[in-house]
């Protein structure tokens, strides 16, 4: 269960204090009346898997700092730092031969990282951040998934008062993942380049159309897993 929502129900029913006993106590009685579905363990392969791409996601993001300081550095600083990339990226490839490997010898992960690249927007790498990030993918209804990213527009009314609707929560890696797959899917996938057209001639400012764009993608991704098919030009339905 999500660790935030356990402790705001205790908070809810007046528990402030923190102790093992008292966090034991709370949980079971979250349990109790919440009735959360039960999930399935992982397989054996799932948290190295897991694991090394978390270590790809990190070394990616020490090379995109290395890549920054470089354009305001000078004297011996930039010979010092084009030699600490290299570095990075020869870790960079070592992992990803690694992770290769790892998921050929999946039967799971090998069929879910064949039919996720069919999509266009969707590259190796974005599709198995997802499916890292993601585990629930393929199980959930559309709804569910925008909410477990952070893509579902959230409802603020009150009466007769109609406020803004917002995005908030959700996986923040998700949504960095999820950032850059349907730019491109804007351009090259003909369902999203269609959508996104639609939207913005309907008067939506871009970030508001790109924001639908993903949670359309993402809806797509999550039949394609449910129902183990892969992409094709034409609708796919929930």
């Amino acid at each position: 269960m999500n660790p935030r929502q356990a402790r705001a129900f205790a908070r809810a029913t007046g528990q402030l204090a923190k102790t093992d006993a008292l966090e034991a106590r709370a949980l079971a009685h979250v349990a109790d009346v919440l009735r959360p579905t039960p999930r399935s363990l992982p397989d054996a392969q799932t948290p190295e898997v897991r694991a090394l791409l978390g270590r790809r996601q990190l070394l990616i993001g020490m090379r995109t700092a290395a890549q920054h300081r470089l354009a305001g550095t000078s004297g011996r600083l930039p010979q010092a730092i084009e030699a600490h990339m290299a570095w990075l990226k020869a870790r960079i490839v070592a992992l990803d031969n690694d992770v290769e490997t790892m998921l050929r010898a999946s039967p799971l992960w090998r069929a879910n990282d064949d039919l996720l690249p069919s999509v266009p927007g969707m590259g190796p790498g974005c599709a198995r951040m997802l499916l890292r990030e993601l585990p629930e993918l393929g199980t959930l209804t559309r709804q569910q998934s925008a909410a477990l990213v952070g893509v579902a527009p959230l409802k603020c009314d009150s009466g007769t008062l109609r406020g803004r609707r917002t995005l908030w929560g959700g996986r923040a890696l998700l949504r960095t993942v999820l950032y850059m797959g349907p730019r491109v899917a804007t351009r090259f996938n003909p369902q999203i380049k269609a959508f996104d057209q639609r939207l913005l001639a309907a008067g939506q400012i871009k970030k508001v159309a790109l924001t639908a764009c993903r949670h359309k993608l993402l809806t797509m991704l999550n039949a394609m897993l449910k129902h183990r098919t892969s992409w094709k030009a034409q609708e796919v339905h929930n």
